[in-house]
């Protein structure tokens, strides 16, 4: 069932509302969208206060009693940050589209009106809500949790997929995941979704810190990628627009790192984005292992309007992505030696055909064994994922 958006019009034309409920008639009749309709804006303020669901302005700049950039100064004051607005300017009229934006429009359109490229800006500005919403919801909810250390892991644990196989009938591909956390809760974490039919996408990431503050930076980061990702299919452009979300969210000392993948499942081909993050391995089916190509990146959350690149690399039938956080490498003995990449690469090569399970299994094993006992500082994460190619998906060459 689609999500009714209450759309405000603002505009002393009158023409306007009989042209915006023709051009739309499509989603009002499907109950997509619902308009509401003021000739300026101190009648669009009361309209306002009365409908606390408005999703969405679309406001004229030059109108009587109150023009759209008072108006958008007065939605400042409100503190309305659930309402985007997109404003409607006369070409050229470039000094108040620069006011505008500085006033916190989020887009503009030019008259006369392309109402296909009104369509188009409409809905890419709902998108944006929604995207924005998805993650105020969950901040709010974690925010107002007020239990305690032991809710709040079983709380992780029920964020992170802990059911394997999750796609039982889906032969093309194999995944498996673990995490063991430092403390009660931790700052790791990882995901994966169907982006569409023919691709999985994949994530890990790790959050400077640990406890409480990590485990809530964490899940807002988890929330951001994913809401963004099931939109975006190339990860750099991902990566760097959900950088730019946690910009706001981090403080001076918090920042997270973050591999992202996105497998074609017809095709083998494997499309990533790396920020900061330790760089996987590959294994390939005769057993050898070497890192994936680095394709640069800075740790995210830091850094506004940093440049992410994707890189590419082939899969072909039993090949498998190793991605882990550096709670492996740097896991601790008694005598603080690390665990370090070599031991990573022995125990790979070791078990090449192994089900993911148990090989991820046997590499938190491994580590166990290593630390023999030894209290951890960082959290300790695994997310493999294995393609086999069906005979009709195999790539050419093969």
């Amino acid at each position: 069932m689609s999500t009714l958006h209450k759309i405000l019009v603002v505009d002393d034309e009158p023409d306007l509302q009989m042209l915006m409920l023709q051009k739309f008639r499509s989603k009002v009749r499907s109950k997509e969208y619902e308009f509401l309709f003021a000739e300026n804006g101190a009648e669009a303020l009361e309209t306002i206060s009365k409908h606390g669901d408005l999703s969405l302005i679309l406001s004229d700049i030059n109108m009587p009693k109150m023009d759209g950039l008072t108006l958008l100064s007065r939605l400042q004051d409100l503190n309305r940050e659930d309402i985007k607005t997109i404003m409607v300017s006369a070409y050229g009229d470039m000094e108040n589209i620069r006011t505008a934006m500085n006033r916190g429009a989020y887009d503009f359109v030019t008259k006369p009106i392309d109402f296909k490229d009104l369509e188009t800006t409409i809905e890419k500005t709902l998108r944006e809500i929604g995207t924005l919403l998805k993650v105020r919801i969950m901040e709010e909810q974690l925010e107002s949790l007020n239990y305690d250390l032991d809710m709040a892991a079983r709380i992780q644990q029920k964020i992170l997929h802990q059911d394997f196989p999750v796609f039982p009938g889906d032969i093309r591909f194999d995944i498996f995941a673990k995490m063991i956390a430092a403390k009660q809760v931790g700052g790791d974490f990882y995901d994966f979704f169907k982006y569409d039919d023919d691709h999985i996408a994949f994530f890990i990431g790790d959050v400077a810190g640990k406890g409480m503050p990590a485990a809530i930076y964490m899940a807002v980061c988890r929330t951001m990628l994913k809401a963004i990702g099931s939109e975006v299919a190339d990860p750099a452009e991902c990566m760097f627009k959900v950088n730019n979300m946690l910009i706001p969210e981090s403080d001076i000392s918090t920042f997270v790192t973050v591999f992202y993948g996105l497998l074609n499942l017809k095709t083998g081909v494997l499309s990533y984005c790396n920020g900061g993050h330790n760089l996987p391995y590959i294994q390939r089916r005769d057993g050898s292992v070497a890192e994936l190509p680095d394709v640069g990146g800075l740790l995210m959350g830091k850094f506004e309007g940093a440049p992410y690149q994707k890189g590419e690399i082939q899969l072909n039938e039993g090949d498998t992505i190793i991605t882990f956080t550096d709670g492996i490498t740097e896991a601790e003995d008694d005598n603080n030696g690390f665990f370090d990449e070599e031991r990573v690469i022995a125990h790979l090569e070791a078990h090449p055909h192994r089900p993911l399970e148990s090989q991820v299994k046997g590499l938190f094993l491994e580590v166990m064994k290593f630390t023999a006992g030894a209290d951890q500082s960082d959290d300790i994460t695994v997310l493999s994922v294995r393609y086999n190619a069906l005979p009709e998906n195999k790539p050419d060459h093969e």
